[in-house]
């Protein structure tokens, strides 16, 4: 089993950084000394390049984090380069069928799991020109496919995209989730809960592991873990959390 995977069938909590307007890997190493043990670049909401998220991830891996790529919406071509590059998890935003999850999963695992384009030197091997015999099988047990399920019509379809080979992990996108409720935020409601519920029977039928991200209250973060979420903890983003601190800041020196 990936060690990482096997690492979120615990209890204890599991921590990631959202990447999202940092741009040297500064950020990663941040990460790692205080305490994360995995980074999530966020492409879906920025203008990053690809080669700046490679870099970064081969950085985390480096240092021992594991790195995901949450990639734009749909764009499957950029799953190649990126796993090239370093990424060793993929997140497919709004994924709301089986058939747009087996696209994901298929891009990210060699033939004949796949459709992953052959190549011999990845940043996981040094670079060092490995033939496709070793380097295939350890690259699709090291790589991650996590779908991130937003919606409504992708709760409903939680059986169906579980059930997917090639697919690790559901996540559940609360935020976006509420506000297709129309009730933005309110991560409280019962129907949030009930979904919450959904994939995770959906997962633990199809034996594949169920992340919530997008609640940040301890209390209800319990909650979902005990309907069956595992202890990744998405403590939040570069960007909001540079905000936070430069907030601070100036209110020591303006009081």
């Amino acid at each position: 089993m990936n060690a990482f995977l096997d690492r979120l069938h615990g209890i204890d909590p599991v921590l990631m950084l959202a990447i999202r307007s940092s741009r040297t890997a500064d950020v990663v190493r941040i990460a790692k000394s205080t305490g994360h043990q995995a980074v999530m670049v966020d492409l879906e909401h920025s203008t990053m390049p690809l080669d700046t998220a490679a870099s970064l991830c081969a950085t985390a891996g480096d240092l021992g984090l594991f790195p995901f790529v949450r990639v734009p919406e749909r764009e499957y071509g950029a799953i190649g380069r990126l796993l090239d590059g370093g990424a060793q998890g993929i997140v497919a935003p709004r994924t709301e069928t089986a058939v747009e999850a087996a696209t994901v999963a298929r891009a990210c695992r060699f033939a004949p799991r796949g459709q992953r384009s052959q190549l011999a030197t990845v940043p996981q091997f040094g670079m060092r020109p490995t033939p496709a015999a070793r380097l295939n099988p350890v690259l699709d047990d090291r790589t991650i496919v996590q779908i991130l399920v937003e919606t409504p019509a992708g709760v409903a379809n939680a059986d169906e995209i579980a059930a997917v080979d090639g697919v690790d992990m559901l996540a559940f996108g609360a935020n976006d989730f509420t506000a297709e409720l129309r009730v933005p935020g309110q991560y409280k409601d019962p129907r949030v809960i009930e979904a919450v519920a959904a994939l995770a029977e959906a997962c633990k039928r199809h034996d594949k592991l169920l992340m919530v991200g997008g609640i940040s209250d301890p209390t209800l973060l319990l909650h979902v873990q005990a309907l069956g979420a595992c202890p990744l903890r998405l403590t939040g983003t570069d960007t909001d959390m540079l905000y936070a601190g430069a907030a601070a800041r100036a209110e020591r020196y303006l009081t």
